[in-house]
C-alpha cells in the first residue's frame, strides 16, 4: 500500500503578523503599554511567545508598529492627492474614512490617543520626523487649492488637525455621546449623520461647495 503524504500549508508571514497585531491591539488597549505583556499577547494570538519576538522584534517595536498602522489607516485618503484633485471630494472622503475607521478599530484609535495623552514617549521621533513631513506635504497641496480658487485661504495644518480631532471625539468619547443619545452604542445611521454634519460644517467653513457625489471608499 502506497503511503500518502499530506502537506500542511503554513500560514503566510502576512497572516501571522496580522494575527499578532490584532491580538496586540486588544491587549495594549486593555492594559496600556506598561501593563501589557508579550506573553498575554502571545496567548491571545494563539502563538508561542518566541513567535512574537521573531516577527516583531520587541514589545516596543510591536507597540510602535501598531500606532503607525493606525495613522496610516486614517491618512490613506490623503496619500495620493495632487493640486489637480477636487478638495470637496478629498476632504469629504477624509472625514468619512476617519469616522468609519474610528468605529471599526476603536481599540487602535484609543491606543493612539492614550499614547499622545502620555506625551508620546514612543512616538516623538515619528511625530517630529515622518508625520511632520507628511503634514507639510499635504499642507502644500491644500495651499495650492486655495491659490487656484478651489477653496478659501485657510491654514492647512489647522484644517488637518480639526478633522483628526473632530472625528476622534466620537471614538474617544463614544460612551458620553451614546449615553446622551440614549443608546448603548452609535449606530450606522448615527455615524452617517455625524459624517454628513462634519462634512457640511468643515467644507462650508473652507468655502468649498460640497461634492454632489463621493465614493467614500474606506480600506477594509
Amino acid at each position: 500500500m502506497t503511503a500518502v503524504s499530506v502537506t500542511h500549508e503554513s500560514p503566510s508571514r502576512e497572516k501571522v503578523e496580522t494575527n499578532i497585531l490584532m491580538a496586540a491591539e486588544e491587549v495594549f488597549s486593555q492594559y496600556g503599554y506598561r501593563g501589557a505583556s508579550l506573553q498575554v499577547i502571545a496567548d491571545r494570538a494563539g502563538l508561542p511567545k518566541a513567535n512574537i519576538l521573531y516577527y516583531m522584534g520587541s514589545k516596543q517595536a510591536l507597540y510602535v508598529r501598531l500606532l503607525n498602522r493606525m495613522m496610516h489607516r486614517w491618512n490613506k485618503v490623503l496619500e495620493d492627492i495632487t493640486p489637480e484633485s477636487d478638495p470637496a471630494t478629498v476632504l469629504s472622503d477624509f472625514i468619512r474614512a476617519k469616522m468609519v475607521l474610528g468605529q471599526r478599530y476603536p481599540e487602535g484609535s484609543k491606543l493612539f490617543a492614550a499614547e499622545i495623552l502620555a506625551g508620546a514617549p514612543f512616538l516623538s521621533d515619528y511625530l517630529a520626523g515622518e508625520l511632520r513631513e507628511w503634514v507639510a506635504s499635504r499642507a502644500a497641496i491644500i495651499r495650492q487649492w486655495s491659490a487656484q480658487g478651489k477653496m478659501d485661504t485657510v491654514d492647512p495644518k489647522w484644517l488637518i488637525f480639526l478633522i483628526w480631532s473632530a472625528t476622534q471625539h466620537y471614538t474617544e468619547y463614544s460612551a458620553q455621546v451614546s449615553g446622551i443619545l440614549g443608546r448603548d452604542a452609535l449606530t450606522e445611521e448615527d455615524v452617517e449623520s455625524i459624517s454628513a454634519f462634519l462634512e457640511h460644517v468643515i467644507l462650508k467653513g473652507c468655502g468649498i461647495t460640497q461634492a454632489s457625489t463621493n465614493a467614500h471608499l474606506v480600506e477594509k
